[in-house]
């Protein structure tokens, strides 16, 4: 098996800064769209994000037709009834809110710009994976939280409700043309909100910056074949050292007061950056072993969320799983795990190479502690009993699994799920 030699940076154009949000009528207008669907949760449609962005697009004179049906975080069906309004025709798509508005909307292009089976996209082996056949139409993204950074790649990840577990589609051609990452749009969101999305950025800048590097997967039989989840690479670790870096300095401030426009701006930053870093060289087990943790939820409903309905937020069904994770990975690159503990503040004077996992989850479960998260999970409503299911939830996630620096089996995972259970 021939390995790659090469690896590719994409990204969206991200537009960065307060009142930015003010410019999408004209960035529409300039691209010549006339008539363009607007996608947001019904939470979000009153609110100054949305009533921003809807005035300045019809100030620049371009039709919109609003969808404020997007449910957080999507199933199979959520998706497919924002497809059939879609397929009214538009010409472009301005999605507005946390990944699940931008990730819905994503969908909705490359259905309704490619036609076809709702599996025929959808990662392999739940779905077919086939590659979204070419260019789609412009999509302006507009986050509302800081976290996913789901305005700078090119995934959707949804719930698929009869397997209980999540999984989603990725291609380049999906990143959306322009993300306006405008800090005021984050004032609104709640502590626990702030928190669980400051967690995800978290670990997408661990889990990008700890991934199989780009080196030691197989090279494609052409370009065009080249995974959007490529493999750590020297580009991508910029961008994920950074994020670490401002999460560190800002996230606790940013949950504990959300009037600290310095801490939101950071972190609406730390969100972008991850989003690059880990859109080009992906996540692995704690975003794996996440999907079956939301999608078995039974009882747990969090604080902050306006909703009637179990969830895990995905920052949390992220977080809990990636202490465990660090501790069973760090073998394979001890080096960078401490780097990585080091710039989130712990103190790796004298460390050795058998210490990196424990220094690095430690620090991990401080902020969690910090920050009001959930005590592994336990605090979910998870067992013993429910590991089994757990890992065979995981066991289909090759998209991202797969980019584990140490292969993960269905034992291994048991084990770590059962290391997850509580962390204090």
């Amino acid at each position: 098996m021939l390995l790659d030699t090469a690896y590719e940076i994409a990204t969206s154009n991200i537009r960065f800064g307060p009142g930015t949000t003010k410019e999408i009528g004209m960035d529409l207008k300039d691209q010549g769209l006339q008539r363009v669907m607007v996608l947001t949760d019904s939470n979000l449609r009153e609110q100054a994000p949305v009533q921003t962005a809807l005035a300045a697009i019809a100030e620049a004179g371009v039709e919109y037709a609003l969808f404020d049906q997007v449910r957080v975080e999507p199933t199979d069906a959520s998706f497919k009834a924002t497809i059939a309004f879609a397929e009214q025709g538009f010409d472009g798509f301005v999605a507005i809110g946390g990944g699940s508005v931008m990730d819905t909307a994503k969908a909705a292009n490359v259905y309704t710009t490619y036609p076809a089976d709702f599996l025929t996209y959808v990662n392999a082996p739940i779905g077919r994976g086939e590659p979204v056949p070419g260019p789609l139409k412009p999509l302006i993204a507009v986050p509302t939280t800081a976290g996913t950074g789901s305005e700078t790649t090119g995934v959707a990840i949804f719930d698929l409700v009869e397997m209980k577990a999540k999984t989603g589609m990725a291609h380049r051609y999906m990143r959306p043309t322009l993300g306006i990452v405008d800090p005021d749009n984050t004032r609104s969101m709640p502590p626990q909100v702030a928190a669980s999305t400051g967690l995800d950025v978290l670990s997408h800048a661990l889990e990008s910056y700890t991934a199989l590097p780009f080196d030691q997967r197989p090279r494609p039989d052409r370009p065009q074949l080249r995974p959007a989840y490529q493999g750590s690479n020297p580009v991508s670790d910029l961008w994920a050292l950074e994020a670490l870096r401002l999460v560190e300095q800002f996230l606790p401030r940013a949950v504990a007061d959300p009037s600290d426009d310095e801490a939101r701006s950071a972190m609406c930053l730390a969100a972008a950056l991850a989003g690059i870093g880990f859109g080009n060289a992906g996540v692995h087990l704690p975003h794996g072993m996440s999907y079956p943790v939301a999608g078995m939820v039974e009882s747990y409903v969090p604080e902050g969320y306006a909703i009637d309905y179990p969830l895990v937020p995905h920052g949390f069904a992220v977080i809990v799983n990636s202490p465990a994770v660090f501790r069973f990975i760090a073998p394979t690159c001890p080096q960078r795990h401490l780097r990585a503990a080091e710039v989130l503040g712990a103190d790796c004077s004298g460390a050795q190479d058998e210490d990196a996992g424990a220094i690095l989850a430690d620090r991990i479960v401080s902020l969690m502690r910090q920050l009001g998260a959930p005590n592994g999970l336990s605090a979910l409503g998870y067992g013993s009993q429910h590991i089994p299911a757990l890992v065979e939830g995981t066991l289909p996630q090759h998209r991202v699994t797969k980019l584990s620096p140490r292969a993960a089996d269905a034992e291994e995972l048991a084990g770590i799920f059962a290391d997850a259970l509580s962390y204090w």
